[in-house]
């Protein structure tokens, strides 16, 4: 089973990274400048927004997939490169906080409107903490394998992480961050679909209890998937938010 740890390795010492694969997807269709760095995006299709976030490391070719699934149904697509990762400049030091606030001003400086966002694993984090940092930036939101505190991962998961000498600033972050809590999720006032596969890097127990303490959540575990193989290139993370977004009008 592929593991967070795993995916997230590779990714930062380009040890065949997950989002080298080849892609159908345009090229990159901008760069703006947000937060005092420069963040690289792509936009596909027409229609209400959806901004999707990728996982630590990666890119936004990881969501090539669910980018045209949702195209294709009638949304407008942004995905972006977190600061750091993809087409961006590789940075020194990283912090949860940084990117979620990274997300609020991308939304702002293109005059988006209340989007639907979608974040996987450290994407799910920033989306998670852009809405408690600028409440109803979002209409709705989904997330997958996403976690408020590092112990949120299986233990062996963390303890991978902590026993690397000399950690990268990505992993690193993972390491002492992000530093929410259960009891934060009680402020944030929009749907939220927290997802994670069966055999996840984050504790079941850990999902379930974000989703409890939103009061708009929903917890769905993924039957025979773990925290990569629904979302990478897979079609059935795009079924599920389609699904999910015509259950709640958008």
């Amino acid at each position: 089973m592929k593991k967070l740890f795993i995916y997230m390795v590779s990714a930062v010492l380009g040890m065949g990274s997950l989002s080298s694969c080849k892609s159908v997807m345009q090229e990159t269709a901008g760069v703006v400048e947000v937060n005092g760095i420069s963040l690289a995006y792509i936009v596909e299709g027409e229609g209400k927004p959806v901004i999707l976030l990728h996982g630590n490391g990666g890119s936004h070719k990881d969501l090539e997939t669910t980018t045209h699934q949702l195209a294709k149904a009638g949304y407008k697509v942004y995905v972006i490169d977190s600061r750091g990762q993809g087409e961006n400049k590789p940075l020194s030091e990283y912090h949860y906080k940084d990117m979620a606030e990274d997300m609020y001003q991308f939304i702002d400086k293109l005059g988006i409107v209340k989007p639907a966002i979608f974040g996987w694993s450290d994407g799910g984090n920033n989306a998670l903490l852009l809405e408690l940092m600028h409440p109803n930036t979002c209409s709705l939101m989904a997330t997958s394998g996403a976690n408020l505190f590092p112990k949120g991962l299986l233990p062996e998961e963390y303890e991978n992480m902590v026993k690397e000498k000399n950690p990268s600033p990505l992993l690193k972050m993972m390491i002492d961050e992000p530093d929410m809590t259960f009891e934060d999720m009680k402020n944030i006032q929009v749907p939220v679909l927290v997802m994670a596969g069966e055999n996840d890097a984050i504790q079941r127990s850990h999902t379930e209890q974000i989703a409890s303490n939103i009061p708009k959540g929903k917890v769905m575990i993924i039957p025979g998937e773990d925290h990569i193989s629904y979302i990478l290139h897979n079609k059935k993370v795009g079924k599920i938010l389609l699904k999910y977004f015509k259950e709640n009008g958008y």
